[in-house]
Parts: structure tokens; sequence; C-alpha cells
């Protein structure tokens, strides 16, 4: 059961951001790098469609440059090369319905429009130069739980209730908590919160610190921080004492679009009297703070930028001349192009760089780079190919190996929890690339209640009485 219904009535609604926090009942991930791994807009969108399966048909018209135009255009491999997938292939999905069917418009997107080339010179034509490596495009509305104060105007008091008789008197129903809390999107955690200290003048937070403990306690707390204080939760634990946390690091400010990033900054420097700069500066090495400097600038292209061949191609290029096209690596000018470029231009980028190259553009990285530098530039790109997939990634990069990293496996469950499309897209991502589903494998990590809890926030019942 889930509480929320919206955002306040009068409130605009939130615009579709390709952020790792996508805005709830907003329509999940933007379309990865190529046929065999996209969800497909619906006619005249130019976002995917709402619940849209993994692998499900998808793409705009043949000819945009990123997706799969005719052989022998711009982009286009030959048949069984990288990019063109054979007759039939794909997750068990038909490669794209007959142009005028839904997911494939006749006509394209009009001029402007995410995946079509705005008005002017065509290909071949000397690139414009205004706007490429700034926020071009209409800025993107911060995702739900970014902006403080913002609450749910569904009524929470008899969540606030159930809350209060789980933890009243000997003893404390977990049950309840999980099955309240596992499931409320971050409106309705702030809007709980409020009723519960209305109704029963108690602090909601120190009442479950108190009934709880281990990783149960710490996943019931990032549920009620919200995503904003829950990012910077994180990364002020990623930085203090001894050694940095890069991990955490990566999840709270790498791929973030600017509005969710900036509000991070704000809400960090309200938290601990300190900026987020000046905390992340003291602790990484130099070129690796370079590098942070520029994602915390908040400077990315916004999801609405169009996507220029010829700028795509520049970019291929630098990327080649300061990697493999030389002897060193020219760290600066491949940072300076990942962290700037939108999700959709990055994911264009690496669809060239191996149509082009014949190599992926991770696996550059990997050679090119070391240390927590090629962590990241693998982070921004992975997360640009195929969200989902790279979602799935971080939360098995928690479960394998000898011993959980429970941290991280709280840290990444909550966040993808917030979003009901990511969370569907992450599971079926994980079902495809590791061959079973996400919650037998939590239940393989996990147990007692810290397992129960888990199990609540992807949707799954969690099996009391085991």
């Amino acid at each position: 059961m889930s509480y929320y219904q919206g955002p306040p009535q009068g409130q605009p609604p939130y615009q579709q951001s390709h952020s790792p926090y996508p805005p709830q009942q907003q329509g999940g991930y933007p379309p990865p790098m190529n046929h065999q791994q996209g969800y497909g807009p619906p006619a005249g969108s130019p976002y995917p469609p709402q619940g849209a399966p993994y692998g499900a048909p998808q793409g705009p018209p043949p000819g945009q440059y990123g997706h799969q135009p005719p052989p022998g255009q711009y982009g286009a491999p030959p048949q069984g090369q990288y990019g063109a997938p054979p007759p039939g292939s794909g997750y068990g999905a038909p490669q794209g319905p007959p142009p005028g069917q839904y997911g494939q418009p006749p006509h394209g997107p009009p001029p402007g429009q995410y995946g079509a080339p705005p008005p002017g010179p065509k290909y071949g034509a000397p690139p414009p130069q205004a706007g490429y490596g700034a926020p071009t495009g209409p800025p993107a509305h911060p995702s739900p739980g970014y902006i403080p104060g913002q609450m749910s105007h569904v009524d929470m008091s008899r969540a606030a209730d159930e809350l209060r008789s789980a933890m009243k008197g000997f003893g404390t129903d977990e049950k309840v908590l999980c099955r309240v809390l596992g499931q409320m999107g971050p409106l309705e955690v702030a809007s709980v919160k409020a009723a519960f200290q209305s109704r029963h003048k108690r602090d909601l937070v120190k009442d479950v610190r108190s009934e709880t403990s281990g990783y149960f306690r710490e996943g019931l707390e990032a549920i009620l921080r919200g995503p904003l204080d829950q990012d910077c939760h994180e990364l002020h634990e990623s930085i203090k004492g001894m050694g940095t946390k890069e991990s955490a690091m990566n999840d709270v400010l790498l791929a973030r679009p600017n509005a969710d990033l900036n509000a991070i900054k704000q809400r960090y420097h309200q938290l601990y009297r300190k900026t987020v700069e000046a905390d992340v500066k003291g602790d990484l090495s130099m070129k690796t703070e370079r590098m942070f400097d520029m994602v915390m600038a908040a400077r990315r292209n916004e999801e609405s930028s169009p996507i220029i061949p010829q700028q795509i191609d520049g970019d291929i290029a630098e990327i080649y001349r300061s990697t493999e096209g030389k002897v060193g690596a020219d760290s600066m000018q491949v940072c300076s192009i990942l962290t700037n470029r939108s999700n959709g231009q990055i994911r264009a980028i690496a669809q060239g760089y191996k149509q082009r190259y014949h190599r992926s553009l991770q696996d550059v990285i990997k050679k090119e780079f070391s240390g927590h530098m090629e962590q990241a530039l693998c982070y921004i790109v992975g997360a640009a190919e195929d969200p989902a997939k790279h979602d799935a990634d971080l939360l098995e990069d928690a479960m394998k190996g000898m011993g959980t990293n429970d941290k991280a496996l709280v840290r990444r469950i909550i966040m993808v929890h917030w979003g009901p499309d990511r969370l569907n897209q992450c599971k079926s991502a994980y079902k495809h690339f590791y061959k079973q589903e996400l919650a037998n494998r939590i239940r393989g990590e996990t147990r007692g209640d810290y397992e129960k809890l888990m199990l609540a926030c992807i949707g799954t019942a969690p099996g009391y009485g085991r």
C-alpha cells in the first residue's frame, strides 16, 4: 500500500528529469544506448513511457543520432556489427514497431525536441558554437524530496498512529514499521513525520532510533531522512574520519541533475556549516579533486539539450586524442567532457566511440585511468549508457564476494526505491543480467528485520515467519 497521491494541490507537476532520482509517477529512465537496451518514447514525446518494461520496443525514428538509423547512414554500422542488432535479437522483445505505431512516430519529433537535430545547418555544416558545455535547455525541476519543507497533501494521520502503536509500550512491532515506511515516497515521509509530531508530540526519528538497532535501524533512518537529507548524511559520513568512502561520494555526487546537486550543496551547508566543495576538496588527491570540482559546479548540459552529431564527433575525437591517441592520458580533458555533457549526449558519445574505434568507452577508461578517477568516470558513463543496468550493477557490487557491504546495500536500495518506475526497471535489469530475482539475491545476503525492510523497499512481501 502506498500513501502517495501526487504533488501538493496547486504545485506544478515535476518536469521529467533524467536524474538518478526520477520523479515519481513520471516514467523511469531515459533510453539507453541502443535498441537492445531501451525503453522507447511514445509518439511525439521526448521521454520513455511510464512503467516501460526492460527490453520493451522503443526508439525514435530511424536516422536520428544516437539511435539506429538505416544501414549506411551516420552512426549505423552494417548488419551484424555493434549497434545493429541481428534480426530477432534483443531482450525477448521485437526491435521496434513499424512506423506509425507506438514507440515509432512516422516523422519524428519536431525540430528542437530531444533526439531531433535543431533547426539550422545540416550534417556536414560547421557546428553551432553557442552553449555547448553549458547547461543549455530548460532547467529541470528538483526531484521529489529535494525541496526542503515540501510535503504530500495526503492526510498521514493513520500512518502516524500505526507507527506510534508499533513502538508504544513493551516491545516493537517491526512488521508494521516495514510495511508502513518501506513503501512511502519522499513527500509522504515528510508528511508522516509532521503528523507524528502533531498528533503524539514525539519525534518519529528519535523513537525509531530508540526502538531498533543494526542495519534495520540504518535503513529506517535512511527512509525517514528523505532523499535530500539522506544524500547529505551519506556524503558527510563518506568524508569524516580516516579515509574517504569513494563509493558513497560517487553515489551522491555523480550523474546527478543540476537542480538536485544544487539542492544538496545548499542543504549540506545548512546541516554541517561547511560547504560541500570545501569538505570534498580536503579529502581527494589533486587530479580527482579537480574532476569533482567540475562535478560540483553543477554546470552539466540539461537533458533537454539537443544532441548535435558534429559536436558528438568532436567529443569522440577529443577523447581519443586524450587517451589512446597519445602516451599518457590527458585526464582533465576527458573529465571536462564527461562531467559537462548530459546523459543523452554521453550515450551518443559512447555509441559513436564504439562504432569508430571498436572499443567501449568504459574499457578505454579502465585502461587509461586508475583508482578513484577511473571509478568515477566509469560511473558517469555507465549511468548514461543504461541506467537500469547501472543500478542493478551497483546493487550486485554491494552483495558480491565474501561478505556483504551492508552500508552500500542499504544506501542503494533506498536510493532506487524512491522512484517506482526506476525500481521496477532496476529489478527487471537485475533479473536479465544476473539471471535471478533481486528479491532472492537480497534474501541470501540479509537476515531478520533488516531483510524484511529491504524486501519491503523493493515491493516484495517480506515472508514473515521465516
